[in-house]
């Protein structure tokens, strides 16, 4: 297996790895879900990751106290914390959001949940319409300067309100954001192809997206129909786990196994082939998950892959960067 490569966060001095973990969903919920939370960081750390990201939302503030208390095994200053804030955490008025009461409230709060003196990353989880960005900024500036936030971004922000915060940052000489966190993948790419990717390049703002494997649609587990145990069974979930998006899943699946590869380590690959993508963060239950997620690094796409692959989705944006070479092509490399 390839060693692990690393990234630096848009133009930034930060280096992360290209393969991350989250928590989203499956860390700190109870005590048994700590005990797969621990292996399963364990297995990403040892095996090259560093880059753990969560938030003040997951598991409310659980997810965050179990991933404190796991890296206490490790060297802090080898790993790269992200948290976020904005919604809501009670049913308080001012707990949610991105004005400065709740920004530095919540940042507190997530450091007394991780034990640590600062995080790494610090993402805006969604764009406040109630709050002037200009406060927003001036407040993330001033955790900055204080040391408990090191970089900062944005998550699910359109093109036009991250300039909006660059602009923000300009005026009052604050930090800009570094980096945007989007849902990206084979089936999810109107996010990022197009706008944002022209804004990304524009401010050389980083990307670190999350949901690569389409909550697990591109792992092939859904190649034989919707398993009753599984997110796709769930009627919350349908939408996601469309006929057609499994259909074209299935022929992911497919294609990767023609040529010798896991579905779900094409998949990342596949993301993490994107100019503006730095890592990809995934999610893991099982530390052989995490295994078969590695996998990604020894792949490179080859034109006449990628072709295929845009042929089985048929949904590649005109306006989108991705680069995308023609078998006819190759001779002219």
């Amino acid at each position: 297996m390839a060693d692990m490569e690393y990234r630096r966060i848009g133009t930034s001095g930060l280096k992360v790895s290209a393969i991350s973990i989250g928590a989203w969903l499956t860390y700190g919920s109870d005590a048994m879900a700590f005990e797969a939370s621990k292996n399963c960081i364990r297995a990403a750390i040892e095996s090259g990751i560093n880059f753990i990201d969560c938030a003040d939302a997951y598991a409310r503030g659980g997810a965050e106290k179990a991933v404190g208390e796991i890296v206490k095994d490790y060297d802090r200053q080898k790993l790269v914390i992200s948290t976020k804030c904005y919604w809501p955490q009670s049913d308080d008025v001012n707990d949610r959001g991105l004005s400065r009461k709740h920004i530095f409230e919540s940042v507190e709060k997530s450091l007394r949940n991780f034990d640590m003196d600062y995080v790494d990353i610090f993402f805006c989880h969604r764009y406040d319409k109630e709050t002037p960005t200009d406060e927003t900024v001036r407040a993330i500036e001033d955790l900055i300067r204080q040391g408990k936030i090191l970089y900062w971004g944005t998550s699910m922000w359109l093109g036009s309100q991250i300039e909006e915060a660059v602009a923000a940052a300009d005026k009052y000489n604050a930090y800009r954001p570094v980096v945007e966190q989007p849902q990206y993948n084979m089936l999810d790419r109107e996010l990022v192809e197009g706008d944002l990717e022209q804004v990304l390049d524009k401010f050389a703002i980083g990307a670190v997206v999350w949901s690569p494997l389409a909550q697990g649609l591109l792992t092939g587990k859904y190649d034989d129909g919707v398993p009753p145990d599984s997110r796709g069974a769930a009627k919350s979930n349908w939408d996601n786990f469309s006929d057609d998006r499994i259909a074209k899943a299935r022929e992911i699946s497919q294609l990767a196994r023609e040529y010798g590869y896991e579905p779900s380590a094409l998949a990342l690959a596949w993301a993490m082939a994107h100019p503006n993508v730095d890592s990809v963060i995934t999610g893991a239950t099982k530390p052989s998950h995490i295994e078969s997620n590695l996998k990604a690094l020894d792949i490179t796409l080859s034109a006449e892959l990628e072709h295929k692959i845009e042929k089985v989705l048929k949904n590649r944006p005109h306006d989108s960067q991705r680069s995308i070479i023609t078998p006819d092509e190759t001779a002219a490399l």
